[in-house]
């Protein structure tokens, strides 16, 4: 009788995920009309928008979509991403027949609110904006969506949805309401394998609110956060970086796990497991993934 095969260590036992079709952790929009910036923008963040919604006025959309589309050539493709406009815009059907021969770009879809409206765009990479209470609450379904790469929610224009007057409390923090949705949001991204994109912030010159954002984000789980402004990316990347003593940490824990053949074992007084073990190697993929490194 032949010997049985040995079982795999616990390192082998935690596959590394594929690579995403979006990535992180800093997104940068940029919008549509302004070509000359296109570079810039990809230059300084891991994924650039470029933006054929909010940030184009209705008289500047068919200019801005046939700039978009000539400037993607010049720039990365596994770096930038385009938000059309919603379903029901005139805008919307325009936008996709532009982008027809390039099927390979994934697009933001903003104010999503179904799962059938990812997937209406299929085979297309999508990263469902959910910004409206439809769409938060239809979030599970909409990030299960077979194309659906990544959901966003939006802080602003859900708050409007809501008719809520602020969206902050006077220490800071997101009130109660749109607590309850980042987490939503977080939890259908997660449940579902895509990536999570944490809302932007629009007080562009508030740096520490942004710090402090970008923080709960991480700590959270969220894998990337959007920014409006050049000057937020680095401290969302900051934000992102795992500390020296984190890196380290991982490291050993990795190492550890090499030398075990199976099951659960103890390092330093604390158990390792399988979820410890890939909670590690997110860190060294996080670290080996951060400008300069």
């Amino acid at each position: 009788m032949a010997d049985e095969p040995a079982a795999p260590s616990l390192a082998e036992a935690v596959e590394d995920s594929p690579p995403p079709v979006v990535r992180g952790p800093a997104w940068l929009f940029c919008p549509g009309d302004r070509p000359e910036r296109y570079a810039k923008a990809a230059a300084v963040a891991d994924m650039v928008v470029l933006d054929l919604e909010d940030a184009v006025g209705p008289g500047a959309k068919d200019g801005a979509r046939s700039a978009v589309v000539a400037g993607l050539d010049a720039l990365d493709p596994a770096g930038v991403l385009v938000r059309i406009n919603a379903p029901g815009t005139p805008w919307h059907d325009d936008d996709l027949a532009a982008l027809a021969a390039r099927p390979d770009v994934p697009v933001m879809l903003p104010m999503t609110a179904r799962a059938a409206d990812v997937v209406a765009l299929a085979p297309r990479p999508v990263v469902a904006l959910c910004e409206t209470a439809a769409g938060v609450l239809a979030a599970p379904e909409i990030a299960a969506a077979p194309n659906c790469v990544g959901i966003m929610w939006g802080s602003e224009d859900l708050r409007a949805d809501l008719g809520g007057r602020s969206a902050r409390t006077e220490a800071g923090g997101y009130r109660p309401a749109l607590a309850e949705a980042r987490t939503r949001i977080l939890y259908a991204a997660r449940a579902a394998g895509v990536m999570p994109v944490d809302t932007v912030l629009v007080d562009i010159a508030d740096l520490e609110r942004l710090r402090t954002d970008t923080a709960d984000a991480v700590a959270d789980g969220y894998a990337a956060k959007a920014c409006i402004h050049p000057s937020q990316v680095a401290v969302v990347r900051e934000a992102f970086r795992p500390t020296p003593t984190e890196v380290a940490d991982a490291r050993a824990v990795l190492a550890a796990a090499d030398r075990h053949t199976a099951g659960v074992f103890a390092l330093d007084g604390r158990m390792v497991d399988a979820p410890v073990l890939a909670h590690a190697r997110e860190v060294l993929r996080q670290a080996s993934h951060a400008p300069g490194s």
